[in-house]
């Protein structure tokens, strides 16, 4: 007989999700429920007990606090792919302190010192390791220029290193390289970021960074989103100082153009700065054409043009 069990939408997964669970036997559903605390897994259409006595991969104590979490954890910390040895290499500190903070007697300062000579000579003994030293500090200045979150810094980092190991960086700019990895990674989770943005905090030409941009996407095969211009409404607002109210309503009128089509073809960046321009028109926020083509790095001609397109296609009322 069929047991049902009481778990919260919460804990829903496909089974495409866990290989180890089969479809249901009874119905073909492919969306189960988990019980943690029963160790069973359900079928979330029919009911169907699919498996029992789950083992719990979880520790074994509990933590209420955490300091008592870190405390407990028998692991460190994950694998870091922004940093050259992945954050797993032994570091010795400057500080002459040891474990316990006393500090190290005179007499084996000079053999501390050799160790942590020799020590930092051996994380990049290679050309390669040398090669990651260098493109992974890049890659900390340039993140931290653009205010760029860690999902994207690791994504752009793992890129650098698959077209290190293809060998797709000899001959070419480390700078570059890391510079196009970055605007990859920033299509790639749609985070609002431009192609000349990156080229002005990474000092690198737009031909070059361009031409480098193409070759990671041909060589690694990486399909890329097209971008959105409403990624880019929040991020234009906050620097215009709009309110909470344009920004929804621009979001509105960007999606009312992409109903009809008029969005293809164009460069997101100019639709959501004309988008804006109207919104902030209509709430009376205005701002002028030349403030919001500086936030966007467009032209005011591209504004311009851009308002008069939506408001002629949207049937806005908004004055030209």
């Amino acid at each position: 007989m069929a047991k049902h069990s009481s778990v919260h939408d919460n804990n829903r997964l496909t089974f495409e999700e866990k290989d180890e669970h089969p479809r249901c036997t009874d119905c073909g559903s492919s969306e189960v429920v988990r019980d943690g605390s029963r160790g069973e897994v359900a079928c979330a259409n029919c009911g169907l007990v699919l498996a029992s006595n789950a083992i719990d991969s979880g520790p074994e104590w509990r933590a209420f606090t955490s300091e008592e979490r870190d405390k407990r954890a028998r692991t460190g910390s994950p694998i870091n792919y922004a940093l050259q040895d992945h954050d797993l290499s032994t570091t010795i500190d400057w500080r002459n302190r040891d474990a316990a903070g006393r500090q190290i007697s005179t007499s084996r300062r000079a053999e501390i010192y050799r160790l942590r000579k020799w020590q930092r000579r051996s994380r990049v003994h290679s050309s390669i390791e040398r090669n990651l030293a260098s493109a992974m500090s890049e890659l900390d200045r340039l993140s931290s220029q653009l205010g760029v979150s860690r999902t994207v810094k690791d994504t752009a980092a793992v890129m650098y290193r698959r077209a290190l190991e293809r060998r797709l960086i000899r001959g070419r700019s480390i700078d570059a390289m890391i510079a196009a990895a970055m605007y990859a990674a920033c299509r790639l989770r749609e985070a609002p970021c431009t192609l000349d943005e990156i080229a002005y905090h990474s000092r690198i030409n737009r031909k070059e960074l361009g031409r480098c941009y193409r070759l990671l996407l041909r060589r690694l095969d990486v399909r890329m989103p097209v971008s959105q211009p409403t990624n880019f409404i929040p991020r234009f607002a906050n620097s215009l100082g709009l309110s909470s109210r344009v920004q929804r309503r621009a979001i509105q009128i960007l999606d009312d153009a992409k109903a009809k089509g008029i969005t293809a073809g164009k460069d997101p960046t100019g639709l959501a700065a004309s988008a804006l321009y109207i919104s902030a028109i209509m709430e009376g926020e205005r701002r002028t054409q030349r403030e919001i083509a500086e936030i966007a790095h467009v032209t005011e001609v591209t504004v311009r043009n851009r308002y008069k397109e939506l408001v002629r296609e949207l049937q806005l009322a908004v004055e030209f």
